[in-house]
């Protein structure tokens, strides 16, 4: 996203200043780009046809990262598919226009239900990560007379190099099928009756700066599928998933798409298969900030604190992973007094848990009623917000081309308590 600072309005986003849709839509509020959501998918196409792989791959957006309908919605329009983990995240692609036939269904503990909603809805591909699973989609599949198609997620035992709740390629990790084990459990696929064998799937791990990893995974995917070919069971598709890192703090160095995925796709030079990625935080990442407000601030002896209205439950990324994101002024530097001092600040949230912050130590001239706008908050933000301390989620808005659209409304507290009753 990118932020402009005229001389007077403060921060903008495609021209539209935040301090505007403060007021307009109230904090803590949402705030994402269109333009930026539309260059980061070009960046992923871009690249791919630069490798002349535009005709035999396909975009799946990781719907986790940011399942809003209007960012699915815009997604579809741009023709990709999407990479879902559970049936809700399917009926949100269904509902916001995408595809079934674009969707690829991955987790580690997919629900009968869920199989069946698949099934019926015609999904691209299911991504098998255990031999359990595989026999209870046999099942399914059997009983609606359907066939599944498949792949199996196999785990290449490639350290990712990234925090270890987002790495998930090594053994350790609860996903995917051991590469060692994958072999005979596609033979044993193949000979199920209601399973197509289809293709395979790896993603090692979330926030990947380094491109190393992820082509040591790829070589491992590829050297199994020529041995599954050799076998007489060749594949249409390698879906080599999503991972690829952004830049959180201004100083962090972050690899362009292109420049990230070209030693992956120059292993693709010579070969048939159909390649699919699954991008998520790269695509929804940087195209959204937080909005918040000062409340209170309380300087002490051994740490200032600012109140914001934003708290852990608007944005659990930084409690949950001690995760960074800039945090910067909305106001103009103009309207910072000559007499104030930036001091270093606790920014923290109004909820009652000592882990409730949003940043340490952040040298900043605050004063009560300041905005502030916290960055790179497009992916994992909203998406994994909750109702804690019966704190209402907060809105949700798009800005396309200078205009600003409310894309989810602020909840409100008696909708937090609607589908509960007290005891008669």
């Amino acid at each position: 996203m990118t932020l402009t600072t005229p001389h007077t309005d403060g921060l903008q986003v495609e021209g539209v200043a935040l301090a505007t849709l403060a007021e307009r839509f109230g904090t803590p509020c949402y705030v994402y780009s269109r333009a930026a959501l539309t260059a980061a998918h070009a960046a992923y196409r871009d690249a791919l046809a630069a490798h002349g792989m535009r005709g035999r791959s396909l975009i799946c957006y990781a719907v986790k990262a940011n399942s809003n309908l209007a960012i699915l919605d815009l997604f579809a329009r741009l023709g990709a598919g999407f990479d879902i983990v559970s049936g809700g995240e399917l009926d949100r692609v269904i509902k916001a226009g995408g595809r079934a036939d674009k969707v690829v269904f991955s987790g580690v503990g997919k629900s009968r239900q869920e199989m069946q909603k698949a099934l019926k809805a015609g999904i691209r591909c299911f991504n098998v990560e255990s031999a359990s699973e595989l026999g209870q989609l046999n099942e399914e599949a059997g009983r609606l007379g359907l066939i599944a198609p498949i792949s199996l997620r196999v785990n290449p035992d490639v350290d990712a190099k990234t925090h270890p709740y987002i790495a998930t390629g090594l053994k350790s990790a609860k996903f995917g099928i051991d590469i060692e084990q994958a072999f005979d459990l596609y033979l044993r696929a193949a000979a199920m009756p209601h399973l197509a064998v289809k293709g395979i799937d790896c993603h090692i791990g979330s926030q990947l700066l380094d491109p190393a990893p992820a082509a040591e995974a790829v070589g491992k995917v590829l050297a199994l599928t020529d041995r599954l070919a050799a076998a007489g069971l060749p594949l249409e598709h390698i879906d080599i998933g999503g991972g690829i890192g952004i830049q959180y703090q201004a100083d962090e160095p972050a690899p362009a798409v292109a420049d990230y995925l070209a030693p992956l796709l120059a292993q693709f030079a010579d070969r048939r298969e159909h390649l699919i990625l699954e991008p998520g935080r790269s695509l929804v990442g940087n195209a959204g900030l937080l909005l918040t407000r000062v409340m209170v601030l309380k300087p002490g002896t051994d740490k200032n604190f600012a109140v914001v209205d934003a708290a852990m439950n608007d944005l659990m990324r930084p409690a949950l992973y001690d995760a960074w994101h800039d945090i910067v002024p909305v106001a103009a530097a103009g309207k910072v007094g000559p007499g104030d001092t930036a001091l270093p600040w606790e920014i923290v949230g109004p909820v009652c848990e000592s882990g409730d912050f949003l940043g340490h130590q952040r040298k900043l001239a605050l004063h009560e009623g300041d905005l502030l706008a916290i960055l790179s908050a497009g992916a994992y933000g909203m998406a994994m917000a909750s109702n804690y301390n019966s704190r209402p989620r907060a809105a949700e808005v798009m800005i396309d081309g200078g205009e600003a659209h409310l894309i989810r409304r602020r909840e409100t507290v008696g909708e937090l308590y609607a589908l509960e009753a007290c005891l008669p």
